[in-house]
């Protein structure tokens, strides 16, 4: 079941990147997800998965929401935050983490370290309480 989710994950990211639903896009989505090397296997739990995908859904309105009022509600400030990986995760779900942090236009995942670490890099409308925490202002002058 977990490589059948694999399988549509690696489709689902291919028709966001690619944006495009025609037949010869479907085809070559479903040949490069098939020639994709596969990956260590790992014991991961099938409600994870199912947590992540209903993630991804969640995150398609969210991006379109956050393009929108960043257009019209400039963000002027940034911060950057260092997140916690969640416990117990896979190689597969941290990539699928970062995927959803950089996939919405407010933020993006800087730098991933390997003792389980994001630094996420965050646009914000209003001045963060602290700007001891990296944050800067990117208003112009």
């Amino acid at each position: 079941m977990v490589g059948h989710l694999n399988l549509i994950l690696r489709l689902v990211i291919w028709f966001l990147l690619t944006a495009d639903l025609s037949p010869a896009n479907i085809m070559i989505g479903i040949s490069i997800a098939f020639l994709l090397p596969g990956r260590q296997k790992a014991k991961e739990a099938l409600q994870d998965w199912l947590r992540v995908l209903g993630e991804v859904l969640v995150a398609i309105p969210q991006a379109y929401m956050e393009a929108l009022e960043i257009i019209f509600r400039p963000h002027n400030y940034e911060e950057i935050t260092i997140e916690q990986v969640k416990p117990n995760r896979t190689p597969a779900l941290i990539f699928l983490d970062i995927f959803l942090i950089t996939f919405t236009p407010k933020t993006i995942v800087v730098k991933y370290t390997e003792d389980g670490l994001y630094e996420v890099h965050r646009v914000r409308r209003r001045k963060p309480q602290s700007l001891s925490s990296g944050s800067t202002d990117v208003s112009s002058p």
